[in-house]
């Protein structure tokens, strides 16, 4: 089967949950026997400048680029707020895109063609137009809730008035293109539910994340040394520095006063000057770190506290992967079958996290139960090979029916 991947960013390195997403589902699909295509946005955020691709994209059997200069820019916004359209989707709509999408479409033939993400699908009709191949939608998540959970947690006014009006036009654009796809992906059941809420009428298989781990095995030595928290994740996306920010201001303050010697580490890539020279007592700033699987495992366990986001949490996952007691918020835990207190913590308020940590504290070493079935539950749901055979027999069942049609 050959498959064709477009991406709004290049997928490398593998340091935030999309690009640990696509690398998981592309290269268990290559493994599976399948020609894996790749046609990349080389944004300005995440730009590549390599001239060979990295050892870990040699799964995929051609990649292609096009440069996209995606800044945001007051201008262009002003325009689309006039227009009335989503300037969350113009931003990726690029004819560039569509002049590469139409040459590799018209030199070759593929059986499906995978959009990774809403803000791929401006080039459906371009898909249509030059190819017979099944059109796939991955949503990692719904979109427009994103924005609406990050929204309604803006103080300030005109800027909270103004997410909302783009937030909107992202849902009507959203709700308009349900429903031409050949195959819908959700990432969870609770996103595909919702989906047919919003007027989803067509076929859909619910794909969980499957990671692969590069870690290797889960590391339990951290458990034989006092605790520490830790936080990881790319701080330019907004979920995660929100969710951050309340941690350190709502919650740290009487965690720290409650167990004055336990330490909160923090990494993340793109972190903003404020964190850097954030100066607080036992929070120590590690900024992007040259090894997430060294310093996930270092500290036994790791804090999820968003507030707002969609899909999937693949650090989330990485942490059970590698045996760690995950704290997160209920927002954060969404998609993941995993039970409070046997595979990991849920809490929502200050004093619910206060109240967990302690939980965890007065375990002692028999705190690694809970790591230790955290990647058993990780090895058993989110393996990415596991997820990616299943999907495979759906490809299948999908150009059967395209042929009888």
């Amino acid at each position: 089967m050959k498959i064709l991947l477009l991406t709004k960013k290049f997928p490398y390195p593998l340091k935030d949950g999309e690009s640990q997403a696509i690398h998981g589902l592309s290269k268990s699909l290559s493994e599976l026997g399948c020609e894996v295509c790749l046609l990349a946005m080389n944004t300005s955020k995440h730009f590549f400048a390599g001239s060979t691709l990295p050892e870990q994209m040699s799964h995929y059997r051609e990649v292609r680029t096009v440069n996209v200069d995606n800044t945001i820019s007051a201008f262009d916004a002003l325009g689309n707020l006039l227009r009335g359209t989503s300037y969350h989707i113009s931003r990726f709509d690029l004819p560039a895109y569509h002049d590469s999408l139409t040459e590799w479409l018209l030199e070759e033939t593929f059986d499906v063609v995978q959009l990774e993400t809403l803000y791929l699908s401006p080039y459906v009709n371009t898909i249509r137009k030059h190819s017979e191949a099944q059109v796939v939608m991955r949503s990692h998540n719904v979109e427009h809730e994103i924005w609406e959970r990050c929204s309604a947690n803006i103080s300030f006014a005109p800027k909270r008035w103004y997410l909302q009006h783009l937030t909107a036009q992202l849902k009507e654009y959203e709700q308009q293109q349900l429903n031409q796809y050949d195959l819908l992906l959700p990432i969870t059941r609770r996103d595909e539910s919702y989906f047919k809420t919003l007027g989803f009428r067509g076929e859909s298989y619910v794909l969980p994340i499957g990671l692969e781990t590069t870690c290797g095995e889960p590391r339990y030595d951290s458990y034989a040394r006092p605790l520490s928290l830790h936080f990881i994740g790319s701080l330019d996306w907004m979920p995660n520095l929100e969710g951050l920010q309340w941690f350190l201001n709502d919650v740290w303050p009487g965690i720290h006063r409650r167990f004055p010697d336990l330490e909160f580490h923090v990494a993340g890539r793109n972190m903003p000057p404020s964190l850097q020279e954030l100066r607080m007592k036992n929070v120590i700033i590690h900024g992007e770190v040259e090894s997430s699987c060294d310093f996930v495992a270092a500290h036994s366990i790791s804090i999820v506290p968003l507030l707002s986001g969609g899909g999937m949490r693949a650090k989330i996952l990485e942490a059970m992967s590698l045996g760690r007691v995950v704290i997160s918020t209920s927002i954060g835990l969404e998609g993941i079958d995993a039970k409070h207190r046997r595979d990991l913590f849920v809490a929502d308020t200050p004093t619910q996290f206060v109240e967990a940590i302690a939980d965890c504290l007065r375990r002692g070493r028999k705190l690694e139960r809970i790591g230790r079935a955290a990647a058993i539950r990780f090895h058993k749901k989110y393996d990415r090979r596991v997820l990616a055979e299943k999907l495979l027999v759906r490809y299948h069942k999908l150009m059967r029916t395209a042929v009888e049609a």
